[in-house]
């Protein structure tokens, strides 16, 4: 298994972040920035409308920006977009995904020794 194939593709995001509920804002603010977030996101502007959803909470907008890192292949960025949503349904193969690459590497190592 290539990892850098798995993993290397693009800049990671920073790593995970931590997030708590979004600030006090209406929900007409947050309408509003959904919805430009959503225009963002048709625009191709990903970073953009991620920074929106993340900050609303707008888990279908998380979502959809985790199918675009995915497509992209970039599949720790896609998990934690998934993992904010919280879309369990879309983040599980990834964690499978994920566990089975560690269990690889953990296997090459165990044959070295």
């Amino acid at each position: 298994m290539d990892i850098k194939k798995v993993f290397g593709q693009n800049e990671p995001l920073k790593g995970f972040v931590k997030t708590t509920l979004p600030p006090g804002i209406t929900g007409v603010q947050k309408v509003a920035l959904n919805r430009k977030g959503n225009a963002l996101l048709n625009e191709g502007k990903v970073e953009e409308a991620r920074r929106i959803f993340e900050a609303t909470g707008y888990s279908d907008g998380l979502s959809r920006v985790g199918d675009h890192y995915r497509e992209q292949k970039r599949p720790l960025d896609a998990l934690r977009m998934y993992w904010l949503a919280p879309d369990r349904t879309k983040s599980e193969p990834l964690v499978q995904q994920l566990a089975e690459t560690i269990r690889a590497l953990l296997n090459e190592g165990s044959e070295d020794g």
